[in-house]
């Protein structure tokens, strides 16, 4: 199925449009993280969680931007990872295009198995066929013209979007007496302990866990390289996708707040449903299960797009074999996204098979290690920044506070894998996911050797 190796760095006529790049970066953060996921965190820390969504949303706005503007400065090296390379050299390249690819390979598997769980109750079919048959329908997606990836991604990113402003407005009309009995605002946001109910702790401790439900913000600008103008989509879309995700997220939890009181918030049923249901919106558990359904599409969608893309590009750097880099006549590397979806089944067998021991450890690796990434995205920009300043191109740059903000995220990434060592429930997760990284930055030092 592989025709033949594509190295012209041309845009491949089916490439992706502009509002697809648009969507891509929503749908790569918004997902069942936010609709199902969300009540855990509003039942740990009440209206304060609010507080974590906000500083959360905060350091992926810095990221995304430093991101940015390192790619408006420098266009058309590809990914993110060919920038860290290009900052810190070949081994942190290799460490981040790998961390990056297995994260997202996890992420693959599991949410091939969350689809599989909610397809069964329409479907009776075991899961373990119904989580093959998912991913074998989106690796077909994936095999066609990029254009046909970004316009699913875009009516599946559609559907989440147009489903949260549908039910911020609806929440809206609730609380101001449009529509319904009305509801006592002020007594189900501070009625039941005040705005911080179980302490500040317990806003610090929820922050890794909010942490994880909005990333995925960068796959946009790895996206972007199979558009026509990928410099300028990789710059608006960082100005802006990091402020919309938030404002979609505070405004959410928010109206959820409002309209029901948050210790009737069940972790693990959608806080969404428990509103709908409060406001009468007939059907709600049905509309909601097919909205988690379609995030669950968008998400698989983009885990084998972003997996195929990173091998790609580590393939074709050296870092992986290099038959992984050829592409078809449809400018998809079908080889790629062969591989990265047989490791996402494999993920997802293992699940099924051994979900305490084999499972359980791949999540705990997988799961610290996209803020090890973010640490070497912000390293990158203060290194790169400092050398076009040195060679008097720095005019590209206008991140405020520089380099100060940029430590002081830095930090930030440290106080939440600290946080995590203090909490028993993410502990293993920090100490796997900060050896994986320690296992991946140690075989790039084998291979340079060997090299």
């Amino acid at each position: 199925m592989v025709d033949q190796d594509s190295t012209q760095p041309t845009t491949p006529p089916a490439g992706l449009r502009n509002r697809h790049i648009a969507m891509i970066a929503l749908g790569g953060i918004i997902g069942a993280g936010l609709f199902v996921g969300s009540s855990a965190a509003i039942a740990a820390t009440g209206p304060a969680v609010l507080l974590a969504f906000l500083a959360v949303g905060f350091l992926v706005i810095l990221v995304m931007r430093m991101l940015g503007e390192m790619v408006t400065a420098d266009p058309g090296r590809g990914s993110f990872v060919e920038y860290i390379r290009a900052a810190h050299g070949d081994r942190l390249g290799f460490t981040a295009g790998w961390l990056y690819w297995f994260f997202w390979v996890v992420v693959l598997g599991s949410e091939a198995i969350a689809g599989a769980l909610l397809l069964q109750d329409w479907i009776a079919m075991p899961v373990w066929l119904l989580s093959i048959a998912l991913i074998v329908l989106l690796k077909l997606v994936n095999f066609a013209a990029p254009r046909v990836f970004g316009e699913c991604e875009f009516w599946l990113s559609m559907i989440k979007v147009i489903s949260i402003v549908a039910f911020i407005g609806a929440a809206l009309l609730y609380v101001f007496h449009v529509f319904g009995p009305g509801v006592p605002v002020r007594e189900n946001v501070l009625g039941h302990g005040g705005f911080f109910p179980h302490g500040a702790v317990a806003v610090l401790s929820i922050i890794p866990t909010i942490l994880f439900t909005m990333m995925g913000s960068e796959i946009a600008t790895v996206a972007a390289a199979e558009s026509p103008e990928p410099g300028k989509n990789v710059a608006r879309v960082t100005r802006s996708i990091g402020t919309r995700v938030t404002l979609f997220y505070l405004a959410s939890v928010a109206m959820i707040l409002m309209v029901v009181p948050w210790p009737s918030i069940i972790p693990g049923r959608s806080p969404f449903v428990t509103a709908m249901d409060v406001m009468g919106v007939p059907g709600a558990g049905l509309l909601m299960r097919i909205v988690v359904l379609s995030a669950v599409l968008s998400c698989l969608n983009s885990s084998m797009y972003i997996t195929s893309r990173i091998l790609t590009e580590l393939a074709g750097g050296g870092d992986a074999p290099a038959i992984l880099a050829r592409k078809s006549h449809t400018h998809t590397p079908r080889l790629a996204i062969t591989v990265s979806s047989v490791a996402g089944t494999l993920v997802a067998f293992s699940s099924i098979l051994a979900p305490n021991t084999i499972f359980a450890f791949l999540l705990s690796c997988s799961g610290g290690v996209i803020l090890v990434v973010y640490c070497l995205i912000v390293s990158a920009y203060v290194q790169t920044r400092k050398r076009a300043e040195q060679a008097g191109q720095g005019g590209g740059f206008n991140l405020p506070l520089f380099p100060f903000c940029n430590y002081a995220t830095l930090l930030a990434v440290a106080f939440v894998f600290i946080a995590m060592m203090f909490n028993p429930a993410e502990r293993m997760t920090a100490i796997a996911s900060l050896g994986t990284s320690v296992f991946f930055f140690v075989l790039a030092s084998l291979k340079n050797k060997s090299s």
